[in-house]
């Protein structure tokens, strides 16, 4: 195994807000409490770690050939946030480029976990039009009637027909 450590990518671009006097020294402040410098304290506040981990869930559900277990990590993922890192992880889109069923299954995802933890459904969620056809937890048949009446809603309106929610193991 490598003993080097990771490298950090390479900061190539500046930015510049504007803050009144008091603004800045509470910045100030409040990096000096966390121990850090004011730009690494910016950071950690506006490019949060549940933003990232969401970010890298949904990125995994992407990139398999069958996302059922990248999804249940990012329903573990989704389920053990509280309100505040619910809020933080979800308020950027997933990246473009999802399949219509991935996008409306995280979406559903995201929707439910809001209304279970009290949170604003973000509103990138509406972008993300319903699926045409429906999808079922299921192949069987026999299922059909017991998913269309116990999914839960938000996985409803968008059309897909599961019984298992955020939280739940199947």
């Amino acid at each position: 195994m490598d003993a080097r450590p990771m490298s950090k990518p390479l900061k190539t671009a500046q930015m510049q807000i504007r803050v009144s006097a008091n603004e800045k020294t509470a910045i100030q402040r409040a990096a000096a409490q966390a121990g850090m410098d004011m730009s690494a304290y910016v950071l950690a506040r506006v490019l949060s770690a549940p933003a990232a981990q969401f970010r890298d869930c949904v990125r995994e559900c992407a990139d398999s050939d069958s996302p059922r277990f990248a999804l249940a990590e990012l329903n573990s993922f989704l389920s053990n946030l509280t309100a505040g890192e619910l809020r933080d992880a979800i308020a950027a889109p997933p990246p473009s480029g999802l399949s219509p069923f991935l996008g409306n299954y995280i979406a559903a995802m995201v929707e439910y976990a809001s209304a279970q933890r009290g949170v604003a459904v973000p509103a990138w969620t509406r972008s993300i039009a319903p699926l045409t056809e429906p999808v079922y937890g299921s192949e069987l048949l026999s299922l059909r009637l017991y998913l269309l009446t116990h999914s839960p809603a938000p996985f409803r309106a968008r059309n897909i027909f599961i019984d298992a929610t955020l939280g739940d193991r199947v």
